[in-house]
């Protein structure tokens, strides 16, 4: 359907909502990119002028735990300053108007909250930049408090309890994903009648078979997103205009 114009397709998506009693949404990376945050292939963003250290190099390696903290440190003042955009505060609607049940996220910046989407509503699976907490006693800070000390302790921050390494509450390459929050984004992805994918590449497992699996369970799919995708071919609706632009049309 991505041949259709795109009146009609907003109005084919808008008929999906208004029949849908049970809609889940499913966000990557693309959605907060209109809020000023670098998707991980963004040319010049923050993910391409660092190396990716993976969890088994942060456990591991001090230099590259340090490299990793400074990355972190530019990621937090591009992240501090975001707002939600029209996308964000269109499913926050959703929401408002019983539409909304779930919203899957692989992002970590806390828009959707910030948005109005109700946080036990939200299943955050890579975790969120808002916290940090240490890996061997699991206390647990505010970013912010982190973020003020990285310059003063080097960049290798350390509990104050237990002494153990400090890390953001997100999920690096190479950790395993939450047990608990990828069992609820299953099922509520399997339950649902209609899921709005947002943003993602859907290149990233296991967070990309999260569709397809809606997809198994019956449900209808509209897909908002840049660039094609794996999974085009299982989608109602598709879109490759801005989500904000697309999202706000529609709701």
């Amino acid at each position: 359907m991505s041949m259709r114009s795109l009146d009609d397709r907003i109005r084919l998506a808008r008929d999906l909502i208004a029949r849908a009693d049970n809609i889940v949404a499913f966000t990557g990376a693309g959605i907060s990119t209109e809020s000023g945050i670098s998707d991980f292939r963004s040319p010049g963003g923050v993910w391409d002028r660092y190396r990716v250290v993976t969890y088994q190099e942060f456990m591991a390696d001090e230099e590259k735990r340090k490299g990793y903290w400074k990355m972190k440190s530019e990621l937090f003042r591009e992240m501090g300053g975001a707002k939600p955009n029209r996308a964000h505060l269109a499913l926050a609607e959703l929401e408002r108007r019983g539409k909304l049940t779930c919203l899957i996220t692989q992002n970590i910046d806390g828009l959707h909250q910030d948005a109005g989407n109700s946080p036990d509503k939200v299943i955050e699976i890579h975790g969120t930049n808002r916290t940090a907490y240490c890996l061997g006693c699991k206390k647990k800070w505010p970013i912010d408090e982190v973020q003020a000390r990285l310059k003063e302790c080097g960049f290798d921050p350390r509990c104050d309890s237990c002494g153990g390494l400090i890390k953001p509450s997100t999920i690096s390459f190479g950790q395993g994903m939450p047990e608990q929050e990828m069992r609820r984004a299953y099922e509520a992805a399997r339950g649902c009648g209609l899921m709005l994918m947002i943003g993602s590449s859907l290149q990233v497992e296991p967070a990309a078979s999260i569709p397809p699996e809606a997809s198994r369970g019956g449900a209808k799919l509209i897909f908002i997103n840049r660039d094609a995708t794996p999974w085009d071919h299982i989608a109602d609706v598709r879109f490759h205009e801005d989500a904000g632009e697309v999202l706000s049309a529609i709701v």
